[in-house]
């Protein structure tokens, strides 16, 4: 499911993305998406390269900015941003496991802490203004957002905003170190550096990002190729079924991104492949062309009919296309093949409130308790959850759902409102009560 998300990201977060320059000259405009087969592969090129770093890959978050550029960060110690634009200009999973690997050099290297120091020496006003521009704008649903982030030309070339020289270097050596650790090649990591050089040609305004915020020296590209030449893992493949999963990352992404005029001609419809099929697939789709979409969906779950990728796509199909009782079980197949992750199973909860059944409730309330446990920053499935409390009657559950989903919006009034209702409603001591206990607190500290 691919989706913007409502989502408000903490301070430290939001500092981040500036300093390491995702915000250019002026006011720019970036949205996260969310997709559970993307993030899921990011996670698994991440993982070996985390523990690697002596760093717990279970706790790794991935983050999908919209956005054509070339960049890629690492913020919040264990939470790593990748540009959409990084996936469909790179040409294999080896140039991405290459820049997750560097970006992990910084994390070991201890280059976060260096925000820190620089917010100190920074004045009041510097601070403000860089908070001033984390400001969340929603749009009427709890899966669309966009963060505006201000940052003026000067700030954006400051210092403040760059590693430097000697920072990259060492991100560099400890990401290569990294690479050997899991006996995985760095010739993937050494063509996106040449790829880079081919940015600095350009003038500073026409750069990606990744290359004004790591500075690209001659030397750091010897060092890698002279890494590559003598490193024992250079010859080794990258491993097929992580080349696969980038291939299909990258297709599904064209699909969605692209017109379906761009998408057929970079995925031509002699080409029979199944990353070609679900490319055409998802853009037919995006057209609204069902008569085409559909049997190219079908077949590729012919042909694997235990992915569960495939599913929720016949599924947001024929969602989103107002049929929510068709989409009921191609969604459940999808949380069936893959019952821990939260993003398919808000899908299939939304289909189940949609056809307002009300046997469907429970399994509803079950799916958006699981998806919450993981996401519980989502005020989106506290929404959804508040939703199918109410129609159960449960008023309690269902002011404790708005409560916190008030929060996560920044609401305070709304949500001590909420919390103060679910407070009367639970027994004093009890867990629910204690939780609103907790929303009211927290609602209180933020006025004051």
């Amino acid at each position: 499911m691919l989706n913007i998300i409502l989502k408000i990201l903490s301070v430290f977060i939001i500092v981040a993305v500036l300093v390491t320059g995702a915000g250019p000259a002026g006011a720019q405009n970036l949205s996260l998406i969310r997709d559970a087969e993307i993030e899921n592969t990011i996670r698994q090129f991440a993982a070996p390269i985390f523990r690697a770093a002596d760093l717990d890959p279970s706790i790794v978050k991935i983050h999908l900015v919209k956005d054509n550029s070339i960049n890629a960060f690492v913020a919040g110690g264990q939470r790593v941003f990748v540009f959409t634009g990084l996936i469909t200009n790179a040409s294999s999973a080896g140039q991405i496991i290459g820049v997750i690997a560097h970006e992990t050099g910084h994390i070991s290297g201890g280059h976060l802490a260096r925000i820190h120091d620089e917010l100190k020496k920074a004045s009041a006003t510097t601070i403000l203004s860089m908070l001033i521009g984390a400001v969340a704008i929603g749009a009427g649903r709890g899966d669309v957002a966009g963060i505006a982030l201000l940052a003026g030309q000067g700030l954006a070339q400051s210092n403040f905003l760059k590693y430097s020289r000697t920072q990259e270097a060492a991100a560099d050596q400890a990401g290569l170190r990294y690479l050997d650790k899991t006996k995985l090649s760095a010739k993937g990591f050494l063509d996106f550096m040449n790829l880079l050089g081919e940015q600095e040609l350009l003038l500073t305004d026409n750069q990606d990002p990744y290359v004004r915020t790591h500075p690209l020296t001659r030397r750091r590209v010897e060092n890698i190729a002279q890494h590559v030449s003598n490193s024992p893992y250079s010859n080794n493949p990258i491993p097929e079924e992580l080349e696969k999963a980038y291939r299909r990352a990258k297709a599904k992404l064209y699909g969605y991104l692209n017109p379906i005029g761009h998408t057929v001609r970079v995925y031509k419809e002699s080409d029979n492949s199944l990353e070609s099929r679900y490319a055409r697939a998802i853009g037919h789709y995006r057209k609204g062309d069902l008569a085409k979409a559909l049997p190219l969906v079908n077949g590729l779950i012919a042909e694997n009919p235990r992915d569960p990728y495939f599913w929720e796509l016949k599924g947001q199909m024929l969602f989103e296309n107002g049929d929510a009782k068709a989409a009921l079980k191609p969604y459940q197949a999808a949380v069936d093949f893959l019952p821990d992750n939260g993003l398919l199973r808000v899908g299939l909860a939304r289909v189940q409130l949609a056809l307002n059944d009300p046997e469907l409730l429970d399994p509803a309330i079950k799916n958006l308790g699981v998806a919450v446990t993981d996401e519980r920053n989502s005020s989106f499935i506290w929404r959804e959850l508040a939703i199918a409390y109410a129609r159960k009657g449960d008023k309690g559950r269902s002011s404790l759902a708005l409560a916190e989903a008030a929060m996560l919006n920044g609401k305070k009034s709304e949500a001590r409102f909420h919390a103060g209702r679910a407070e009367r409603l639970f027994p004093r001591g009890s867990r629910e009560w204690l939780q609103a206990q907790d929303i009211l607190l927290a609602a209180e500290v933020k006025k004051k």
